[in-house]
This record gives C-alpha cells, structure tokens and sequence, in this order.
C-alpha cells in the first residue's frame, strides 16, 4: 500500500479471509439501495453496529457496506463511482476535490482525540529536548503531521528533528528498544508504549481538536439520485441512534466492532477512549463553515500539510465538499 496521509489503517492486521467474509456477507440478502466502503477504523466500524443493531432498517435505509483491506482502494471506489459512499478522512477527500471530483461530505462520524501521538522517554521532559533527536513515525501518514503540529505548536518545525521513516508497528519497536529517541504512532501501539513504563505521550491529537476529522463521503451521482438520497439521509439518522448507543452500551458495542477486526474486547477498547465519536450538535458545528472547529475552518492547515509534501496539487474548494442538507433533514422528526 501507498503511503497515504490516512495510512494509519496499517494498525491492525485483518486476514484476507475475514476481510472477503465481511464484503461477501455484507453483499448477501436482499438488494441494497446504497454500496458504502467501510475501512478499519473505530467510527468507521461502528457503522456494523448500525447493521447489526436494526438501526439502518429501523430508518429505512437500505445499505450495502462494502469492507476493504486496503483503504486507499475504498477512495477510488468512490471518486469513480463505483461506491455511493465511502468512509474517508478530510484530508484524503481533498485530493479528488482538487482535482475536481464531485464529491460531498454529509457526515463526521468522528475526531482522532488522543488514539495518535507522540511518544517519548524520560528523558524527554519539553519539546525543546526533542531538538536533533530521532523521530521514528511512517512518513506522509496522519502520524506526519500530528507531529508537524506538534512542532509547530512550540516554535519548533521537521527541520530540528530527525525523522525516521517506519511503519507504525515498527517505529514502536524501534522507540521502545531505543533506536529512536521519539515515535508518532496510533493505538493500540500508544497503549503499548505506555503499559510497557518505556514512554509517555508528549503531544496527541486530543491537542489538535478538528484536525484528524473522519467522515461520511457520497458521490455527487448519489446524491442527484432521490431515492438514494433517502437511502443517505436514513443512514445520518441511524448513525446518530449509534453513537447513542455506543456510549450507553460500550461492552455489546465493542463485542460487535471487535469481532469485525478480529479481536478480543477486551483488546479493541483501547481505541475507544481516543475516537470521540460525532453526535448531532458535533456534526452540525463541524458542517457550519462559521465555527473555528469546522471542517472549513481547519481545511487550510491540512491543505497547507498536504501541498508542502506533494500530496495534493492544487486549491481545494472546502465549503464545496460538504453538503449539511442531508443531515438538516435527518434532523426534522
């Protein structure tokens, strides 16, 4: 796979097998209206809570969720229409826009808040002491520029580092078995590095607020469709019976996101406390371009991440890329 500024969906390893056995079993049964890709990530995989739930029937939506292994599959899946929707984060949704795909943003299911971050040993006491040191984290990943904000938070930037560019697993193993002084990683390799005693955490994104947004994404052809749109505004509105549901029934939702990564519970709450999964007043703070967290507001500094490492080319209209109708009209009884 690529590296991607969303690589982070390297942090688990899901079998092929499982994988073929969620897209096959999700394809199964009666026809859905709606194909939506769904990737390996806490408030992406809720949405198999939704399914399981009722909560999609229950709003009459008829959804299809589509698994893929390789998250950047699922990002061309839509921009060429061969998805309705997708699960994708607001930086990978610029680069289509930029390059004029249409596309639109109806839904936050959540922030990054605190399941990324910088992690290092006692001998790190401030940001200053970082200066010169080794940073090991996976180059262009959301790890990237969790730590460019970090630096650049305390008048530092990437020049008075030294990055080293590993995987998410393996900068881990290099900052606990000291070859790097400094890791960028995401759970549940931060929780690793705090129960070993060997790091702590410096910087997270629980410190960025807005600024590791994970989204719903439709193809405009879905949604100039009206039986479609239905489909969509239904499935806001089961999302939102979702995250109700996860934070008065944690141990039946992690028994049924757990069970979709192939894992114990007990292991996949660790990503539960650092996703804050979006509710109705989020979303329509996030989708109001007047709020400062807003994905409006915070599109210029993932833009500016983005076109200083050539990852996206060109001006992005972000005001464009959302559309909240659908989510107002989910929200009329």
């Amino acid at each position: 796979m690529a590296y991607r500024f969303s690589s982070r969906v390297l942090r688990t390893v899901v079998s092929s097998m499982l994988c073929t056995a969620l897209t096959i079993g999700a394809m199964s049964g009666a026809r859905a209206e709606i194909k939506v890709g769904v990737s390996d990530w806490p408030g992406w995989v809720a949405w198999y809570v939704a399914d399981q739930k009722g909560f999609f029937a229950r709003h009459g939506a008829k959804v299809k969720l589509v698994w893929f292994a390789n998250y950047s599959d699922s990002i061309s899946a839509l921009s060429t229409g061969r998805l309705d929707a997708n699960s994708q984060t607001w930086s990978d949704t610029m680069t289509p826009l930029a390059k004029k795909v249409h596309l639109k943003t109806i839904l936050v299911n959540d922030n990054s808040f605190g399941n990324d971050a910088l992690m290092v040993g006692p001998k790190i006491k401030s940001f200053a002491d970082l200066k010169g040191k080794s940073v090991a984290l996976e180059q262009f990943s959301i790890s990237h520029f969790v730590l460019a904000n970090a630096l650049s938070r305390n008048g530092m930037s990437i020049q008075d580092i030294k990055i080293v560019n590993l995987s998410a697993g393996d900068a881990a193993a290099a900052f606990m078995s000291g070859r790097a002084d400094a890791a960028v990683v995401w759970n549940p390799w931060v929780a690793r590095i705090e129960s070993s005693g060997k790091g702590r955490a410096l910087f997270t994104s629980k410190d960025m607020p807005g600024l590791v947004p994970d989204l719903l994404v439709a193809h405009e052809n879905a949604l100039a469709n009206k039986a479609k749109r239905a489909e969509l505004v239904g499935m806001i509105k089961a999302w939102l019976e979702t995250e109700e549901f996860i934070r008065s029934n944690r141990a039946e939702a992690l028994q049924i996101m757990s069970k979709v990564v192939s894992m114990k519970p007990d292991e996949y709450q660790v990503f539960l406390p650092g996703t804050r999964f979006f509710n109705a007043a989020d979303n329509l703070a996030a989708l109001d371009a007047a709020n400062p967290q807003s994905l409006v507001a915070v599109g210029p500094t993932i833009h500016k991440f983005l076109v200083a490492n050539k990852l996206v080319e060109g001006p992005v209209d972000f005001a464009g890329g959302i559309d909240k109708t659908l989510f107002l009209d989910a929200q009329k009884k």
